[in-house]
């Protein structure tokens, strides 16, 4: 079971962390550098996660390295560029600007390990490789230092037959409710963060008024049912009976979903949609993302941390300054349509986004709350 947190505190506080950190580096260092990295903080979970996001950067730097002129694929070719990945990865430096949103973002995450470990584990382990297997997902054991035992205690229990992304997902979710003695205590971990910015528990749980879910928790909290399981895996819990996984079972979707699902199908229905329409029915399927109505007043302001750094890696290749540059443009806008045009109309076309229709129907559900 997940706990329920203060996702606004939580976002501000490892915003302040950051900064106060920061702060205390920079005002006696133009750069960073991979020593001084490893042991940023005193919190290796942090470290582990900067190095794990500058790794995820890093790996998109070299796949842009591919032109259609050479053979990437020739032997030579790909010794020479191990080599240089290797000579690369002991030669980091890093300035403030581009050092501390990964800082930010490696706090938010170290919390989320204790409240939320099912969506830890899909970002972590899931989320950020295109195939699964048990050798990948043991090898992004070493960027886990808090509960690591529990992470690897899961991952034995898979077969090597096992990957299916939403199949592994319902396993773990047994797993943790079965292994709750395994978790670390968030008081540990709130200690351990006070000492480098007061924080206590209660700030940290405290209740938030209408809060809408966090990206990150509506990733790990929607239902959907699991596929067959594969052959030769080790049980995640103990023998329950067919009651209890009965009960555990997601539920059938409610009828108010209904009218959505009969306009979906009418889209799906229409040959070779537009890249409009692609978008529009992104918006449309994304019941996670209509979890709420509320106007906001910008976007610059109503994004989350998560969301944020999915926007950022996703729609503009890691590129923070476009991002903020495009946001500002949003925001300047006087009504939805221009707004979303130039969405669909200009940016989409620019950065190639046809296969990014979840992250842009986010954005465009973001735009439309703003002038609703």
């Amino acid at each position: 079971m997940e706990d329920k947190y203060n996702q606004l505190r939580l976002e501000r506080y490892s915003k302040e962390l950051a900064n106060l950190l920061c702060d205390r580096h920079f005002a006696s260092h133009d750069t960073l550098n991979g020593p001084q990295l490893i042991s940023f903080t005193p919190i290796k979970q942090v470290n582990l996660f900067v190095i794990k996001e500058l790794l995820l950067k890093w790996h998109h730097e070299m796949a842009n390295l591919r032109s259609p002129y050479f053979d990437y694929e020739h032997e030579e070719v790909k010794e020479a560029l191990v080599n240089f990945m290797n000579v690369l990865s002991r030669k980091i430096l890093m300035k403030r600007n581009a050092f501390e949103p990964l800082l930010q973002k490696a706090i938010y995450d170290t919390f989320l390990i204790i409240l939320a470990p099912v969506a830890t584990f899909e970002e972590k382990f899931l989320r950020i490789q295109e195939e699964i297997t048990l050798p990948k997902l043991q090898e992004n054991l070493k960027y886990i230092d808090l509960d690591k035992q529990l992470f690897a205690g899961f991952i034995e229990t898979l077969s090597p037959s096992s990957r299916d992304r939403e199949y592994i997902l319902s396993r773990f979710k047994l797993y943790i409710n079965a292994n709750q003695g395994l978790r670390t205590p968030l008081q540990n971990l709130v200690e351990q963060f006070s000492a480098l910015l007061p924080v206590t528990e209660a700030e940290i749980l405290e209740a938030e008024q209408a809060k809408a879910p966090s990206f990150l928790d509506r990733s790990a909290s929607a239902a959907k049912p699991a596929p067959a399981a594969p052959v030769q895996e080790k049980d995640v819990v103990a023998p329950i009976h067919t009651a209890q996984r009965e009960a555990a079972a997601p539920v059938a979707r409610p009828a108010m979903y209904k009218e959505e699902d009969d306009e979906l199908e009418e889209v799906a229905a229409n040959a070779r949609p537009t890249l409009n329409d692609n978008f529009r029915k992104a918006t449309a399927s994304s019941v996670a993302d209509a979890h709420s109505n509320r106007k906001i007043d910008s976007l610059k302001n109503s994004i989350s941390i998560n969301q944020r750094f999915s926007f950022i890696n996703e729609l503009f290749d890691g590129d923070n300054l476009t991002y903020y540059q495009t946001i500002q443009t949003l925001d300047s806008f006087n009504d939805v349509a221009s707004a979303t045009q130039y969405v669909t109309g200009t940016l989409a076309g620019k950065y190639d986004w046809s296969r990014k229709q979840e992250h842009v129907g986010k954005l465009l559900r973001l735009i439309e709350r703003k002038f609703d």
